[in-house]
């Protein structure tokens, strides 16, 4: 009993696609070349294209249900431009005309000639600061200046000492790991401090009297995303020894004198409106003793040997205290190319798109909005620290009444949505947009589960679900990764995708199902630890719109489409143990059994999965709503698998039984021998193989050479294998069993007759269905694509009418049928003139009256179709049409 149940299981084992493994692996790995050669990705700017770190998630690019995005480098270009600044509450803005700003005058020119400005003592300290506190190096160049420095990871600009391009002798270009810091370094150029460079600890300025001084560089206190500043000690000539800081606001101001902050927070908070990045300037002037103490400590923090990094923040902490603030910088980051297109064809396709960014949030609202992520209409539900203030109530309460706010008004209160269409599209309801701060969001993500803040969460992310866009302004990296792994972990499971492009962006990538690196200006770190690297946002759009799409329909297809041919190869094999005994007797032989997923049927499918286009990629990218239809894993769900199992097992049973039939009588030959069991199994395969193959062919809308070779190529090696394999002697052999058998199959009309009449009737519920089927959309490829062809005098001319299947065009298109019929005769045929000269006169007038209906709806469907805004031309395959020469 034992070994019967092994010989069974070795018999039947074949119902476990072992194959289908290697073949998506393939598929996969070929695949992912593809998203490398495209040339729409390749960069003229880098002279880059695509990178593809990793293989195995190309059809998850086609489920992606939340993008998470940087700001700066990401949605923006990362080219800093200096724009204007602040110097102790009087504005200076370096422009071509005067204008009334905040009452002060500004006109173009040196400082020196600003009314109503800061003393000169306080201007002069400001730009010294901006040339003082980065870590711009200076690099002279004789010849033509550089854009590229160690791998695109710095950022080179080459200026002269005017501001404008000098002469080649005189050209130098500036080197930073940050954009920002060249834009600041550029600014203060404009009105008359330049930066030298560093020799030996020496910085070296050029002030506006066009004398050199030199200031010794004692420390660096480096920037990190958590302290959001960076501060430098440096040793004037005169023996004073002094601390810049620069940073962003909200780390800048709570370490002043409160009345400075409120002369300078007017210009940061309008500069971050108007939407500029925001940087405000502080000194301290260090006793001896303060540096001193200073200094001990940082040299004992730097060689601690357990906890550096935590030593060093409290030492940066603690000498950056009592400062005073001397000003504030505004530079401009300008949008990336069709970056607003890019993200509305997001929202469009059923993705709901966060921003994270640590960027000031007026900063980061004007660039959503420039984006339009953020609408007119939209409604901004603001949780931050300025909601929270509250004197009289303690934050958490506040905190936890603005989210039952929230709550109501964008979950309880929202109307249903109806499938298929999100909140962001549907007129009949209200959008909003959240916007949460880093203080706000610590307060909902840290909370312990034990605590009744633990409910925060819940409430925060089902707001954010019901809202067409989230902004995250004022990040940690930490933070980043805390927001992507709670919407990861969020009911659904949905799929997550992050994209950004410097360091601080490296958890968020890490974190997320799919991560995208942008190759920036801010080094390769995101690069190298994403899935997938991108020059630009604008070609997330086809990657995940044409690619993502195409690669979840392929490997969709694949996977039930092994599953059924396997199902149809073994459930004969299982009928025909009624019929022998229980004796685990093979139905198949040992060479077909081993060749049936290696060789006869593998090819077909791989070619398919690498190349189908069941819709033209131009038109996948310019109608965003056709990716909703395979959200949600559409087609892996019971009602596909049920299909393609039916199938199977209808044509499984129709293998085995009609063969079943033709062997009640088995004298099929002239000559009254009858035939063996090994006939009989080989019709079950031969029927087999080309049925599943066929199958395959009809399921195919983008046809090409690859497809017509493997498919028909497969057809052709099965039927020379089996003439080959049994038409030897061969003496490793021990025993022959299909010796002649199929070159005696094939002498028999009888199994002729019954292979192609098998043949026909498995495939014809298939071709019924999709003649008869109605298209669900205007884009459906469910339906049987249409052509009409026209006969004329020379049989190269062609014209080409793509039409969908429908009841209005049916009689179209059952005579658009006898026309392709007779056109390919026509072709082999060289008197077809003589055949048409001999139709009768009602035959020419019946097609002289359908060739003018058909140019007429060949005209209105050209209209329809750029009303529709959809592309096509005569030599674009496309699902609905292909062009026949």
């Amino acid at each position: 009993m034992f070994t019967d149940f092994l010989s069974f299981m070795v018999l039947f084992n074949f119902i476990i696609p072992v194959s289908m493994y290697v073949t998506v692996e393939m598929q996969k790995f070929l695949g992912s070349f593809f998203i490398t050669w495209d040339k729409d990705f390749y960069d003229n700017e880098i002279k880059e294209g695509a990178l593809v770190n990793t293989s195995d998630l190309n059809e998850e690019l086609g489920q992606v249900e939340y993008v998470f995005t940087d700001k700066t480098g990401t949605l923006t270009q990362n080219n800093m431009e200096f724009i204007e600044c602040c110097i102790d509450g009087f504005q200076y803005k370096h422009q071509d005309a005067s204008s009334e700003l905040d009452g002060f005058c500004v006109t173009d020119g040196p400082v020196s000639k600003l009314h109503q400005k800061a003393g000169r003592e306080k201007e002069e300290l400001f730009l010294r600061a901006l040339c003082l506190c980065h870590t711009v190096q200076v690099k002279e160049s004789t010849e033509q200046c550089p854009d590229q420095v160690d791998g695109m990871s710095n950022e080179v600009d080459c200026l002269g000492i005017d501001g404008a391009l000098s002469h080649p002798q005189e050209r130098r270009g500036f080197i930073a790991s940050s954009p920002d810091e060249i834009a600041l370094v550029k600014g203060a150029m404009r009105y008359g401090f330049t930066f030298l460079g560093l020799e030996s600890k020496s910085m070296k300025i050029l002030n506006r009297s066009n004398v050199v001084e030199k200031y010794e560089l004692l420390h660096v206190l480096n920037f990190d995303p958590v302290r959001r500043r960076m501060s430098v000690i440096v040793r004037a000539s005169s023996g004073d020894t002094l601390l810049f800081c620069k940073g962003a606001d909200s780390s800048i101001f709570p370490r002043v004198r409160k009345e400075e902050v409120d002369r300078i927070r007017l210009h940061v908070e309008r500069n971050a409106t108007d939407g500029y990045r925001t940087l405000c300037v502080a000194y301290k002037l260090l006793s001896a003793e303060e540096y001193t103490q200073a200094d001990a400590e940082l040299r004992e923090a730097r060689l601690a040997l357990q906890d550096r990094e935590e030593k060093l923040m409290a030492v940066y902490n603690q000498v950056e205290t009592g400062m005073s603030l001397i000003g504030a910088t505004a530079v401009e980051d300008r949008l990336q190319e069709e970056a607003a297109e890019t993200m509305e064809a997001l929202q469009g396709a059923g993705m709901k798109v966060w921003v994270l960014t640590g960027d000031k949030m007026e900063t980061a609202k004007s660039t959503c909005y420039a984006c339009r992520l953020f609408q007119k209409n939209t409604e901004l539900l603001e949780l931050t620290v300025r909601t929270l203030d509250d004197k009289d109530r303690a934050r958490e309460d506040k905190l936890h009444e603005l989210l039952l706010e929230y709550h109501k008004k964008a979950v309880q209160d929202a109307p249903p949505v109806k499938a298929g269409v999100t909140r962001s599209w549907s007129s009949a309801s209200q959008d909003y947009g959240f916007i949460v701060d880093g203080a706000s969001l610590s307060m909902i993500l840290n909370s312990s589960p034990e605590s009744s803040n633990s409910r925060y969460k819940n409430l925060f992310l089902q707001i954010c679900q019901n809202c067409t866009a989230v902004l995250c302004c004022r990040m940690a990296p930490l933070q980043k990764a805390q927001i992507v792994k709670m919407v990861k972990n969020s009911k659904g499971s949905p799929i997550t995708l992050s994209i950004g492009d410097g360091a601080n962006d490296v958890s968020m990538i890490l974190e997320a199902h799919v991560g995208i690196g942008i190759k920036g200006k801010e080094g390769r770190q995101a690069v190298r630890n994403s899935d997938y690297a991108l020059p630009k946002l604008k070609h997330l759009k086809k990657l995940l719109l044409a690619h993502g799409h195409l690669y979840y329909v392929r490997i969709a297809h694949l996977v039930q489409y092994f599953f059924y041919k396997n199902l149809c190869f073994i459930l004969p094999q299982f009928l025909y143990q009624f019929f022998c005994g229980y004796s685990q007797q093979p139905l198949y032989d040992a060479a077909y059994l081993t060749m049936y997923n290696i060789c006869f049927t593998s090819m077909p499918i791989l070619a398919y999965s690498l190349l189908e286009q069941h819709i033209c990629i131009e038109v996948l990218l310019d109608n965003a709503t056709l990716y909703r239809e395979i959200a949600k894993n559409a087609m892996l769900r019971w009602r596909p698998f049920l299909y393609w199992t039916v199938l199977g097992l209808f044509h499984g049973l129709l293998f085995f039984f009609g063969v079943w039939y033709l062997f009640h009588n088995p004298a099929l030959q002239d000559n009254g021998q009858v035939f063996g069991n090994w006939s009989y199994g080989t019709i079950v395969f031969t029927v087999l193989v080309f049925t599943v193959t066929l199958k395959l062919a009809l399921d195919t809308r983008h046809w090409t050479w690859i497809n017509h070779f493997v498919i028909w190529g497969s057809l052709a090696f099965y039927v020379f294998f089996s003439f080959f394999w049994g038409g030897i002697i061969w003496p490793f052999l021990r025993q022959q069993r299909l010796y002649f058998v199929f070159a005696n199959m094939l002498s028999s009309v009888s199994a002729w007759l019954v292979i192609i009449l098998l043949i026909l009737l498995s495939l014809l519920p298939e071709i019924l269905l999709v003649v008869f089927r109605k298209p669900r959309g205007p884009h459906s490829r469910q339906s049987l694509p249409v052509f009409y062809l026209l006969l004329s005098s020379s049989p190269t001319v062609t014209i080409h009418f793509p039409i969908p299947m429908s009841s209005s065009s049916l009689k179209y298109s059952l005579v658009s049928m006898c026309s392709t019929a007779a056109k390919m005769l026509s072709c082999l045929l060289p008197w077809h003139v003589l055949l048409m000269t001999a139709a009768p006169p009602s035959t020419k007038r019946t097609c002289m009256k359908f060739n003018a209906e058909l140019q007429h709806y060949q005209t209105e469907r050209e209209r329809e179709r750029e009303r529709e805004g959809v592309r096509g031309g005569a030599g674009q395959q496309c699902p609905d049409g292909v062009l026949f020469a």
